[in-house]
C-alpha cells in the first residue's frame, strides 16, 4: 500500500527509525532507563482532487461463504496467525440468548456448523473489515506518523516509520489493527489500496458471490455506492465512539457491536 502511495508523490523515503534514533533521549534514573521520543514534523499533505473511497456491505446478501476471507489473505500475504477482515455469524436462539461465533474461511456453505437448528430463532452474517475512521483513534497514538491516511480517505501503515511499539492495536476500537508477526510492524486491511488506485475492486469485493461487498467512489454521485447510500438508510459500528466510520453496513441489526 505504501509503495502505492509513493508512486503518486504522496510519501517520501525517509527513513523514520534512523529519525526515531536521532530524536530519542535515553536517561538513566537509578535502575530505570527512560527513553523519550522527540516529536517528528508531521507529514505535509498535498491538495487532493482524485477520488474518495466507500465501502458499504448488506448484511441481508451475506451468507458466509468464506470466500471474502481466502481472497484476502492470498492478495495481501496476510500470515495464518492474523486476518484483515473476518466475518461473525450472528445466532439468536430461542431462549434468548445470542451466540457470535467466526466464520471459518472453507465457510459454511449448506452447513452451519454444530448449532442445532431446532434451536435458533434467526441467525445472520456480519463482515468486519477496517472502518477508515475519519477521526481514527489508531492515527492519533502513533508516535512517528506511520499511521498515514491517503488522499483517497484509507487509513495506511508506513513499515519505514513503523517502530512496532503497537499503540495503534490498542488504540483501535474494532479490533482491526494487528502486529504482523513476519514483519514486527503494526498491519491493517486497507481496502487493497495496491488494486484500488489502480481502478480495481478490492480482493474480497471481487471473490463475494452474492454481491453483500460495495466498494466504490464517494465523490461520484453517479457510483453505486454514492447512490445506495444517498437513497437507503445505512448503519456504521459504534457511532457512539465519535471515530466517525467511512465503512457503512446496510440492514445491520441492533445486536451488532
Amino acid at each position: 500500500a505504501i509503495a502505492a502511495l509513493a508512486e503518486s508523490g504522496h510519501v517520501d523515503g525517509r527513513g523514520a527509525r534512523r529519525e526515531f534514533l536521532k530524536n530519542a533521549a535515553t536517561f538513566a534514573l537509578g535502575s530505570m532507563t527512560l527513553t523519550v521520543l522527540g516529536c517528528s514534523e508531521e507529514p505535509k499533505t498535498q491538495p487532493h482532487t482524485g477520488p474518495i473511497f466507500g465501502f458499504l456491505i448488506d448484511v441481508n446478501k451475506c451468507v458466509g461463504t468464506g470466500k471474502c476471507l481466502t481472497a484476502c489473505r492470498t492478495e495481501n500475504k496476510v500470515p495464518a496467525q492474523v486476518s484483515r477482515t473476518w466475518v461473525e455469524r450472528y445466532i439468536h436462539f430461542k431462549d434468548g440468548t445470542i451466540k457470535v461465533e467466526p466464520v471459518p474461511e472453507i465457510g459454511y456453505g449448506d452447513d452451519k456448523g454444530s448449532v442445532d437448528p431446532k434451536l435458533v430463532a434467526k441467525s445472520y452474517f456480519v463482515p468486519k473489515l477496517c472502518n477508515q475512521c475519519k477521526d481514527a483513534p489508531c492515527h492519533q497514538v502513533c508516535p512517528t506518523h506511520a499511521s498515514l491516511k491517503s488522499p483517497e480517505g484509507v487509513e495506511l501503515v508506513d513499515p519505514q516509520h513503523c517502530i512496532g511499539c503497537g499503540y495503534c492495536v490498542q488504540a483501535c476500537p474494532y479490533g482491526i489493527r494487528f502486529m504482523n508477526p513476519d514483519t514486527g510492524y503494526a498491519d491493517k486491511c486497507d481496502w487493497c489500496y495496491h488494486r484500488t488506485t489502480k481502478g480495481e475492486n478490492p480482493a474480497c469485493v471481487e471473490a463475494c458471490p452474492t454481491g453483500s461487498r460495495l466498494f466504490g467512489r464517494l465523490d461520484d454521485p453517479e457510483s453505486e455506492i454514492s447512490k445506495r447510500i444517498s437513497t437507503l438508510p445505512t448503519s456504521v459500528l459504534k457511532e457512539h465512539l465519535g471515530a466517525h466510520p467511512v465503512l457503512k453496513y446496510l440492514n445491520l441489526p441492533g445486536d451488532v457491536i
